[in-house]
């Protein structure tokens, strides 16, 4: 029998002020019109596992980098019914700072991380200003705390993280990134994180800027086209369209839920 999972793309945050052109790598399609970033965590959940994919940032993260922040994604999570304490599982997807906050907000959570991802966030290459600036040092020592703590669920690869539900290592963008695949009542779903952060960049074949290698991205831009069960079931990292192509839930216009399109 194969698991059947609920799940929620939860909005936290916005950029309105981006431009296009600084969504692409490569001539932008759009003659750089406005094109803001949405911020996400995604909840998974069944009769039996509370599993949240990424954990955020909170009011000062967003307020030193210049990011608009409506709710704490962790406390957003009682719009489902869901107390921080229930999450026994959070997939961190990559350790950059808008996908790795909040971590000590999770008492009860195991941590699921690719080793390559904590070896690329600790590694030589943080000696560069450029690849280090979309981490955040004490989210990085945060995770070894956690590590220390015999928290942490390390990976290499694609695995099996609950029955219906695996990560797999598309590294591109960082170099441990994973995206989450989910069995549910409409088929496969596939959480990309930032493999794509638009259906845009998966489209025309031109990733976002933010990358620590590029064919990689590029590959892992047609993995997800093969890992969800269908197109519409591929969900980009930070794309508002997910606003209108999925049913917010009743009592909270920015919770969405992905197995319910408009």
């Amino acid at each position: 029998m194969v698991e059947e999972y609920e799940v929620y793309a939860v909005q936290y945050g916005t950029l309105a002020e981006r431009r296009s052109a600084e969504n692409y790598l490569g001539p932008d399609p759009h003659d750089n019109a406005p094109m803001p970033l949405h911020y996400y965590v995604w909840l998974i959940r069944n009769a039996d596992r509370v599993i949240l994919v990424d954990t955020g940032f909170n009011a000062d993260r967003a307020a030193r980098r210049g990011r608009r922040i409506d709710r704490n994604p962790i406390e957003a999570l009682a719009a489902l019914d869901v107390a921080p304490e229930d999450v026994d599982t959070a997939i961190i997807t990559h350790l950059h700072y808008d996908h790795a906050g909040n971590m000590d907000l999770l008492p009860n959570a195991r941590f699921v991380l690719q080793e390559a991802e904590m070896g690329f966030a600790t590694g030589r290459n943080m000696r560069h200003a450029l690849i280090r600036h979309p981490f955040e040092l004490a989210d990085v020592q945060l995770m070894v705390a956690l590590n220390y703590a015999e928290r942490v669920e390390w990976v290499n690869g694609d695995a099996e993280i609950a029955p219906g539900v695996c990560v797999h290592h598309l590294p591109g963008h960082s170099l441990g990134l994973q995206a989450v695949t989910v069995e549910t009542r409409a088929g496969r779903l596939c959480l990309a994180s930032d493999v794509a952060h638009f259906y845009d960049n998966i489209a025309r074949g031109q990733p976002f800027p933010i990358t620590a290698h590029v064919t990689g991205q590029l590959d892992g831009q047609e993995a997800v086209k093969r890992l969800a069960g269908r197109p519409e079931l591929l969900i980009p990292g930070h794309d508002p369209k997910v606003n209108e192509l999925f049913r917010p839930i009743p009592g909270d216009a920015l919770i969405f839920d992905l197995t319910r399109p408009r």
